[in-house]
């Protein structure tokens, strides 16, 4: 193994002694920081390595310090600082003997991608794309504190934090092939919504089919024939025409979510210590075993901020649906408005996985990380067996996005992967260095047409704010984390 000293950086940022195990695997053993439990592995190549901010070395050897974690503590390509864990950062823990962490889940649960297919070509599109964007605009509510055109009670919010993709199915907003074509069919089962306090149920019942703020966005995407990388694979997920039109958004369980995280947060920080003797590297890693009373309750309000985020996801598509229906004058189903997938980030999820050559049951926590299942693997959707799990990589909306498929051999990182581009800079840096107004010009004169909630928020998520795409899916796909089938190209996006 080869070694990569502090002094080739320049900067004290690079672990010493950190051990190139390949390309793309960076190892930092237990000896780095006493409480160790494993080491830490992070999946970059040397220059995103060496590009990534001090806190990701930081995060990820005290992630390996929490009770019951198994084989690593992780990173993926696209890592960077975040609450507790790096984002980017995965970690697998014992069902008996480890814990659960909000810090290692994310405040927006779920946050996720989805990607819808229409069997317009860009050609089509094009003299409509304006009147397209500012439909969506209108129709999908984004910004800070924005809501939903669907009104309910708090006691049928209740119902749909339990129920997911299930819920909008019953009330017409679902067709039953979009629940085979998401994660866990739109649902994870378990979601208890007495676990949930009544402030996150008044934060969030009004904002369901909402995108938010923030890295949130709702993109119409053109698969050019020179970015099709696989495809047979391609046909698979369903680009069949040259120059497909598709949509791709990202959004999550919003304040809803953010709530049961800030709630558990401080149930943890009241027990973890006082009560079961934990002790963690960093408050922000508060957390409880998994088998606690305190450890299920979160486990089961988590599920709950999952199931609003599917819900939430549903509610959005089903308006596309209806703004693309409105334009061309055609039904959704002769518009070919069929899902390709949903992939969760923000997450944690028994899984079975092969450790040191027996089968596990794991709790497998991902922060700003997709789940990348593998052919022939429990979970994914019938049509998916022999190409894999789909995997959406989100870009900056300067430079485009990836669908990607899981790879058998990613099961050193138990089959996760990266999630995005990921931010090189803090979005307070970002809004100093860009103007919105400007951006959005520059944008229109490349061919993107941009509406946002404000100026400030677009220059938030300047193309440059963010880490080379191509970099980051290079290096996924080197590491057999997933690999590159189409790559998509922006031309019209809403932002909050």
């Amino acid at each position: 193994m080869l070694y990569l000293d502090q002094k080739d950086r320049g900067v004290m940022a690079i672990p010493q002694g950190i051990k190139k195990i390949s390309d793309t695997v960076w190892e930092i053993p237990q000896s780095y920081k006493p409480g160790m439990l494993v080491p830490a592995r992070i999946y970059a190549t040397e220059k995103l390595l060496k590009d990534m901010d001090d806190g990701v070395f930081d995060q990820v050897t005290n992630v390996a310090c929490l009770p019951g974690i198994v084989k690593y503590a992780l990173c993926m390509p696209d890592g960077h600082w975040g609450y507790g864990f790096p984002i980017g950062g995965v970690a697998a823990f014992d069902t008996e003997k480890g814990v659960i962490s909000p810090g290692g889940i994310g405040f927006d649960i779920n946050c996720g991608m989805r990607l819808v297919l229409t069997n317009l070509t860009y050609d089509e599109v094009k003299p409509r794309l304006k009147e397209l964007v500012d439909s969506l605009f209108y129709r999908v509510p984004a910004g800070v504190g924005s809501t939903g055109f669907i009104k309910m009670s708090q006691s049928e919010f209740e119902e749909v934090v339990e129920q997911g993709s299930r819920w909008c199915l019953k009330k017409g907003l679902a067709w039953p092939e979009d629940l085979e074509l998401t994660e866990e069919r739109g649902c994870f089962p378990g979601a208890d919504a007495s676990k949930i306090s009544r402030k996150a149920i008044e934060r969030g019942f009004h904002q369901v089919g909402t995108l938010g703020s923030g890295n949130h966005y709702c993109e119409i995407q053109v698969a050019k024939p020179e970015n099709i990388f696989d495809e047979k694979t391609a046909r698979a997920f369903g680009f069949t025409i040259p120059n497909q039109v598709a949509i791709m958004f990202h959004c999550g369980s919003r304040g809803f979510g953010h709530q049961v995280a800030t709630d558990y947060l401080q149930v943890f920080l009241n027990v973890m210590e006082r009560k079961y003797g934990i002790q963690v590297k960093d408050r922000e890693l508060a957390c409880a075993p998994f088998s606690s009373p305190e450890g299920q309750d979160y486990f089961a309000a988590m599920k709950c901020g999952v199931n609003m985020a599917f819900a939430n996801r549903q509610v959005i598509l089903h308006s596309i649906r209806e703004v693309f229906s409105d334009i061309f004058k055609r039904s959704p189903e002769d518009l070919g408005m069929s899902m390709s997938y949903d992939v969760t980030h923000n997450t944690a999820k028994i899984e079975e996985h092969t450790v040191d050559g027996k089968k596990r049951k794991l709790l497998v926590h991902r922060k700003g990380s997709t789940r990348a299942f593998g052919p022939h693997m429990e979970g994914i959707p019938d049509k998916y067996k022999e190409t894999g799990q789909p995997v959406i990589i989100g870009g900056s909306m300067e430079t485009g996005s990836y669908l990607m498929a899981g790879l058998s051999t990613g099961a050193e990182a138990f089959y996760s992967t990266a999630h995005g581009s990921g931010r090189t800079m803090s979005r307070h840096q970002a809004k100093r260095m860009y103007r919105g107004e400007k951006l959005k010009k520059d944008m229109e004169g490349r061919g993107i047409y941009v509406r946002s909630d404000s100026w400030g928020g677009l220059a938030e998520e300047a193309g440059a704010a963010y880490k080379d795409i191509d970099e980051v899916v290079e290096a996924t796909e080197l590491a057999g984390l997933s690999k590159r089938v189409v790559r998509l190209i922006p031309i019209g996006n809403i932002k909050g």
